[in-house]
């Protein structure tokens, strides 16, 4: 049984923010810290208070989290980014909407002493006889603490105090991992009201010292327990009231928290067994289908997800183009007017374009990569709505002149017919490089759609349904948001915004096959005609080609190619010693990060040289920034030829791309069995470690590893478990719904009903063994969490609640 937390994020706007910049606007970004670890960067949108992000993120990590906070920045060039605000929801507010929490959340002003991190390990033990008894509190080391000097470390000491006396630490100068195995005694007076308090203070020989953090313990009552050791998350300051700081403005969030706890695979089986046997079965001519009660069933407020995890589930199964298949039956058999196919948001559309993300990805890239490239580094102003041409002055000084409207939109479309032209020019000589899974299923939906509207009856019909997924839901939101495709890592500006936008209304108008209908919608859009025109003579072409794929091509393409993960290129620094790099400074590489391997070349053509094995991976890491005076530098600690552990450390260009190698990395390590625990987040220098000046280079870590923090992406490893547990946990919140309609369905078929005692149908078939999987599973949970709760009520009898 393993728990797992899922955090899904959606950064949504920012209004009224206050003026950071002499021009009286500020350029806000905002930074994502989940317990003060930085994890995800927005696009930085210029010139506005009023900034629109509209990002989504989902993190996986460790159910001990405690809160996840919002810092609004403003981005200067030319000196230090500066703070407009923060806000931040606790883990126990997320717990306390299940739902999720959506809203707006006021931005308030960053108070030093409430910006701490890092945990802090403590022996608290009561000594001595019931005459003359003490209190001794022994401080062993700390880590992950607040970095407060400028060059990027603190200089820490412990101050402990107990009835009116305090006692103070020795100082240990520029790290956050300092070690004092100190230990401090107080006369135990059972009549005091203070508490054990240790604080933890970053010493400045010329400015005030800074907090970093504390722990407080109430010793009445603990008189009997003779000791107790563990690692305490350090707590901030909140004995000083807040000063109202002014309106700083507001952000708009949806948060949700996910816990699950997932069951051995085996626990799941039966679940997934009968659901694999319902879509090899297909429609039964007279009889229920299961994955029809599920559509029937699933609201569209969840049928997004359902969606996802159904599609993943059959994707690790094999089936995932049997399952579209029948879903695509499913519509049709509802589906009497043409102009209404696959047009509404039901499950068959949801999961066929879930189904595209997952597996199709790569292709989105590798066809839309270069014309949206083009259009961020050409940045040509194109306009086609007459009511929204600019006149600007054209020619060199002294005989330059005022562009006419009719020149404007001219030129406008000149550009934009030849970044259409070259668009369907990569889409039809793409028909190879498009994954053999998605063929094979354009090519199941092409033939059904054309035996229930036949072509000398519904003209173009079957190529529509092709091109309502191909370019309405896949192509077109790519290219008016490329960079929630990761197509491109900024937003665009609001010229290049504008131009990718008619692009995509030509792509959809394509993709519709009706330049007519358009032109009537858009009339604006008419000198684009003739190029629209002939684009929907090349998509046929390409769509007969693309689905023109033979079963032993669709088995044998996948198993000729490797899985690649990631790829790009990273600046790499070795440490001396045996190894493939003995550079000294950072160098600049291409890596490829496959399913088996970490490789590098000189360039993204030339021949890879293989660098890391997969199954010698140990730990993939953050680096302080201290170590080597760079920020997102991250380490992966592997085992060489001789089992000795070696360190390979990577230079990022920014956070995001350093949480995404980090967490592709995890990802493809999650199986390997010797992954440490803990880590040095610094690097050995002359004879000690940076981060703990501890000068045996073999000394366990002072840092716990981070392997359970990753993002989600469309191209993540299938989790058959967790998809189970997710399908399992939608389908047991909606059984009585799901009950009711089977009943509803039974009747009006004329079936008779036979009902258990618990009320559940006993008829043999999908839906009923339904019912009893779920009862089965619920039982399942139940005693899991009962014997997990069980040990939760132990250690709650303990005197402190450990950190670990």
């Amino acid at each position: 049984m393993a728990k797992r937390s899922s955090l899904f994020l959606r950064i949504v706007e920012g209004k009224n923010l206050p003026a950071k910049d002499i021009t009286g606007s500020s350029d806000p970004y905002c930074i994502v810290k989940i317990d003060n670890e930085a994890i995800i960067r927005t696009a930085t949108v210029w010139k506005t208070l009023s900034p629109f992000w509209g990002e989504e993120y989902e993190v996986h990590l460790p159910p001990t989290f405690h809160s996840v906070s919002f810092y609004v920045m403003d981005e200067d060039a030319l000196s230090r980014d500066d703070v407009i605000g923060k806000a931040c929801v606790t883990r126990d507010v997320l717990t306390e909407h299940p739902k999720g929490y959506s809203g707006w959340l006021n931005l308030t002003e960053i108070d030093p002493d409430e910006e701490v991190q890092g945990e802090i390990h403590l022996q608290i033990e009561i000594l001595g006889s019931d005459a003359a008894r003490k209190l001794r509190c022994k401080v062993f080391e700390a880590r992950d603490l607040a970095r407060k000097d400028r060059n990027g470390a603190s200089d820490p000491f412990v101050r402990v105090r107990y009835n009116s006396k305090t006692q103070e630490s020795s100082v240990v100068k520029k790290s956050c991992y300092p070690r004092w195995n100190e230990s401090f005694e107080f006369d135990l007076d059972e009549s005091a009201t203070e508490k054990l308090c240790i604080e933890v203070w970053d010493w400045d020989l010329v400015s005030r010292n800074d907090f970093l953090g504390k722990v407080v313990f109430n010793i009445q009552g603990s008189q009997t327990v003779q000791q107790e050791e563990g690692w305490f998350r350090l707590r901030p300051d909140k004995s000083k009231p807040r000063v109202d700081e002014g309106n700083l403005g507001s952000l708009q969030l949806q948060v949700r928290l996910r816990d699950e706890t997932v069951l051995p695979g085996s626990y799941y089986q039966p679940l997934v067994q009968l659901l694999c046997q319902e879509v090899k079965a297909g429609p039964k001519d007279g009889k229920l289908s299961l994955i029809t009660l599920i559509d029937e069933t699933t609201t569209a407020e969840c049928r997004q997800e359902v969606a996802i995890n159904l599609v993943k589930l059959f994707l690790g199964q094999g089936l995932a183009k049997e399952f579209l298949d029948l879903l695509f039956q499913l519509e049709l058999d509802k589906t009497d007017e043409p102009n209404t196919l696959f047009r509404s948001n039901s499950l068959a559309s949801k999961s066929m374009e879930s189904f595209l993300k997952v597996a199709g990805m790569q292709y989105l890239h590798s066809v839309l990569g270069p014309t949206v490239n083009r259009v961020f580094d050409e940045k040509k102003y194109i306009e086609l709505d007459p009511s929204k041409v600019e006149i600007k002055d054209i020619g060199c000084s002294g005989l330059h002149r005022i562009q006419t409207e009719s020149e404007v939109i001219q030129q406008s479309t000149q550009h934009l017919q030849s970044y259409l032209t070259d668009l369907l020019i990569t889409i039809a000589r793409s028909v190879r490089t498009c994954p053999a899974t998605i063929r094979a299923t354009f090519r199941q939906l092409f033939r059904r759609v054309e035996e229930h509207f036949p072509e000398n009856k519904h003209k173009n019909v079957k190529f529509i349904a092709v091109t309502s997924f191909l370019c309405l839901r896949f192509f077109s939101p790519a290219i008016m948001s490329p960079k929630l495709f990761h197509l491109r890592e900024k937003h665009a500006d609001a010229r290049t915004s504008r131009t990718l936008l008619l692009l995509a209304k030509a792509i959809q108008t394509v993709g519709n096959m009706d330049a007519a209908a358009s032109r009537a919608k858009e009339s604006w859009m008419a000198p684009l005609q003739p190029t629209v025109q002939q684009s929907i003579s090349q998509m046929k072409e390409f769509i007969t080609k693309l689905i023109d794929i033979e079963e032993k091509e669709e088995v044998d393409q996948p198993k000729a190619q490797t899985l690649v993960v990631k790829e790009g290129p990273l600046f790499i620094h070795k440490s001396k010693g045996k190894g493939p790099l003995l550079s000294s400074s950072f160098k600049k590489l291409y890596f490829s990060l496959t399913s088996e391997a970490l490789s590098f070349a000189k360039t993204p053509n030339s021949k890879k040289s293989s660098f890391i094995t997969l199954s010698n991976i140990r730990a993939a890491e953050k680096v302080e920034e201290k170590s080597f005076g760079s920020s997102h530098v991250m380490q992966i600690i592997y085992a060489d030829e001789a089992g000795q552990l070696e360190m390979a450390y990577l230079q990022c260009k920014c956070v995001n791309e350093l949480n995404q190698w980090l967490s592709a990395l995890r990802k493809v390590c999650v199986n390997n069995a010797e992954m440490l625990c803990s880590y040095h987040p610094g690097v050995f220098k002359g004879d000690k470690w940076s981060c703990c000046h501890q000068k045996d280079k073999t000394v366990l870590g002072c840092d716990k590893t981070r392997h359970g923090v990753t993002l989600q992406e469309w191209n993540d490893p299938l989790d058959p478990d967790l998809e189970s547990q997710l399908i399992f946990r939608h389908l047991f919140g909606v059984r009585e719904l799901m009950r009711e309609k089977y009943l509803e369905m039974l009747t009006e078929k004329n079936e008779n009903v036979l009902l258990s005692q618990s009320g559940d149908p006993q008829n043999v078939d999908g839906p009923t063994r339904l019912f009893q999987v779920l009862r089965d599973l619920e039982d399942a949970h139940h005693t899991a969490l009962f014997s997990s709760g069980t040990l939760a009520d132990r250690n709650r009898n303990c005197l402190l609640e450990l950190q670990t």
